[in-house]
């Protein structure tokens, strides 16, 4: 369903931008085809029409207003970006040729907090002693600890972590960034949105950063970044699954987390109690002592679309539990997410999370990229995203308060099904958007929809400040056979900016498409035609899959022009004749509340992780946004109300030869 959207979207428009160009000429011929010529005029991408590049990343203003105005300044966004993996003199106090031929003399100078008694401050959390005093039912019994629950204690905290080794941090960071440096272009980050997090850090809160999950890379890309910055060492909750014994161990090492499978047994286990009081009490101590915390909410690479982890709102869970416990005050929230141009070469089994990703197999890919990127130009750009954070607590206060007595679809239907209930009831304020899919390990109903809530608000904003990389817009036009790269490439950008999404390059438009197409050479054929232009073409067969993946990361930035021009065309179709010709012979009214009812028929119809709606935003205004969006780029036409027509109307463009009517 979710492709279809976006293939409907995408002809439509790309139909509408064609009827917007003049016909051909010589010195258009010479600027829709890539040129091998160096005498080629060069043109330069422009962000935001010359004026501004949007700033992404603003928290909610209507869930957390005081943490909008208080961690927020408008002088962040004069800042720039930098590279975080070159690294100068200004980063270090070392001079000179030391710089640049010694980087672990700058891995030393990285600060590294000690987590002394960690393991017996565990022991002694209260959670744990509950259980093992027999306080509580599942515990261990009445009287003295027993010694055998105690050793069960230490080998579940041995499974989910161990104290990070500092020299082990350091020489991991040392060979990270060597090996970044071979197989990245840059690592940009953008200082304005590091200045609000390090803000954040300094107030004494702890850090709980919840990331988007584009490659397995990202769990230590991350803490490299935050490392490198002055975060300090940044616990990561990584997937058990996902990782073989012995890597577990290692990252274990570095400041992993890992969730013990006793942890999903069943509600009434002693075994599954015990665990995640034991991992409980590891949340508590770790934000206890000020220490960052990564979690990921969306699904392991290999999943298509933005999807919500179980296992990433299990861990939203125990901090959720550790802030209204009152162990913590308060937890700062930050939304994250990393771009690639070319997700990094993995083993092909990893993807789809067919095999756990072991210690050797990760080395061999290591050396597989080294060796592929050895003395070749086509490294990868990559962009990582800080979105604005936000109090935990500000957050509950404000879901519990405004959104506490909502029900889903099927609650609300039932009784009418039933012939218990008559009246027909308000969904615009009773109907609840984020359903509950399952049981998160041992949560009240209302705290697991207030943990749903939580993690589909915090992705939307992970995903809405993610940048579009040049391959993917690059991807987008092959993928639609559209010849004209140089000006399509650019009218796509302006369009992805004036949508409020910021791009992740920048500089003149030649050598953007040189980049792209590099990067795409095995998806991609150039065919050499006259006077040495080139002709790009996709290939057959998985080219072609590859190519929409990259494309599908254009689907936020269009999303609700292509749920209403879905709507329009269902529309179209029940007044067309079936098999008569599309084109439209006069002016056709749609009316307003029919597009409101079929645009809600598609978000009752299609996943709500694909659709990132916000828990704050109700139905009927998200309907009003998007049919603003299908004025705005000119897909419909808004007609003034009659005196005999209560409701207010659209119309279809009509499209003649010339017309405007594809063009915002």
């Amino acid at each position: 369903m979710a492709g279809l959207v976006w293939m409907a979207l995408m002809a439509t428009m790309l139909e509408g931008r064609c009827q917007t160009q003049p016909r051909s000429s010589p010195s258009d011929r010479e600027t829709s085809l890539w040129s091998s010529s160096f005498g080629m005029k060069l043109a330069s991408v422009t962000p935001f029409l010359g004026k501004y590049r949007p700033f992404v990343g603003r928290c909610c203003q209507t869930c957390t207003p005081k943490s909008w105005e208080s961690l927020f300044h408008r002088s962040i966004t004069d800042l720039g970006f930098c590279n975080v993996i070159l690294v100068k003199e200004e980063n270090t106090r070392f001079r000179g040729w030391l710089v640049q031929r010694l980087y672990f003399l700058w891995s030393l100078e990285q600060h590294i907090p000690p987590c002394q008694d960690a393991p017996q401050k565990i022991m002694e959390s209260t959670g744990v002693q509950n259980l093992l005093s027999g306080r509580v039912p599942g515990g261990a019994g009445e009287g003295q600890v027993p010694d055998l629950v105690k050793k069960e204690v230490q080998r579940i905290l041995g499974h989910i972590q161990a104290l990070p080794h500092p020299f082990l941090v350091r020489l991991f960071s040392w060979a990270l960034l060597r090996f970044l440096n071979c197989l990245f272009l840059n690592v940009q980050l953008h200082k304005g949105q590091m200045k609000m997090v390090q803000k954040a850090a300094q107030a004494g809160l702890p850090l709980v950063l919840l990331s988007t999950h584009k490659t397995l890379l990202d769990g230590i890309l991350l803490p490299f970044v935050l490392l490198s910055q002055g975060l300090g060492v940044l616990h990561v909750a990584w997937d058990s699954r996902a990782c073989s014994p012995a890597l577990r161990a290692l990252l274990r090492k570095l400041g992993g987390l890992f969730l013990p499978p006793e942890a999903n047994l069943s509600l009434d286990s002693s075994e599954g109690l015990l665990a995640r009081a034991v991992v409980q009490a590891v949340i508590e101590q770790l934000l206890f002592s000020g220490q960052p915390l990564l979690i990921f909410l969306e699904e392991p690479p290999g999943a298509l679309g933005p999807r919500l982890s179980a296992l990433g709102q299990a861990w939203v869970g125990f901090v959720v539990q550790t802030v209204q416990m009152g162990i913590v005050p308060d937890a700062l929230l930050v939304p994250v997410a990393l771009t690639y141009d070319l997700v990094p070469d993995a083993p092909c089994d990893i993807d789809h999370a067919s095999a756990p990703l072991g210690l050797w197999t990760g080395a061999l890919a290591v050396i597989r990229s080294l060796w592929s990127r050895w003395g070749c130009s086509r490294r990868i750009c990559s962009r990582v995203h800080l979105a604005q954070p936000f109090s935990l607590q500000e957050y509950i206060a404000s879901a519990r308060s405004c959104w506490g007595s909502r029900q889903t679809l099927e609650q609300l239907l039932q009784p009418i099904v039933l012939g218990q209930c008559t009246a027909v009831p308000d969904t615009e304020k009773e109907q609840e958007w984020t359903p509950i899919t399952g049981p998160l390990l041992a949560l009240k109903e209302e705290d697991q929809l207030l943990v749903r809530r939580l993690s589909c608000h915090v992705l939307s904003a992970s995903v809405g400040s993610s940048a579009v990389m040049s391959t993917a817009i690059m991807a987008t036009l092959l993928l639609f056979k559209h010849q004209k790269l140089l000006g399509e490439f650019s009218w796509l950008t302006e369009e992805i900016l004036l949508r409020g999404f910021d791009v992740g390059f920048s500089g003149q438009l030649r050598s953007l498409l040189q980049h792209s197409l590099s990067l795409l050479r095995a998806h991609v054929a150039l065919l050499r035609i006259h006077q040495g232009d080139l002709l790009v073409m996709p290939r057959p067969g998985p080219g072609l899959t590859h190519l929409a993946q990259l494309s599908a990361e254009l689907l936020p930035v269009f999303l609700n022009e292509a749920v209403g021009a879905c709507a329009v065309r269902v529309l179209l179709a029940g007044r067309m004749p079936p098999q008569g010709p599309w084109e439209l012979q006069g002016i056709l009214l749609l009316s307003q509340n029919e597009l409101y009812r079929q645009i809600l028929l598609l978000m009752h119809l299609l996943p709500q992780d694909l659709l990132l709606l916000k828990p704050c935003q109700s139905s009927y205004c998200y309907c009003q946004e998007v049919l603003d969006r299908l004025i705005q780029c000119g897909l419909l036409v808004a007609a003034e109300a009659t005196q005999s027509s209560c409701s207010s109307s659209c119309r279809p463009p009509p499209r003649k030869k010339g017309s405007s009517s594809g063009r915002t």
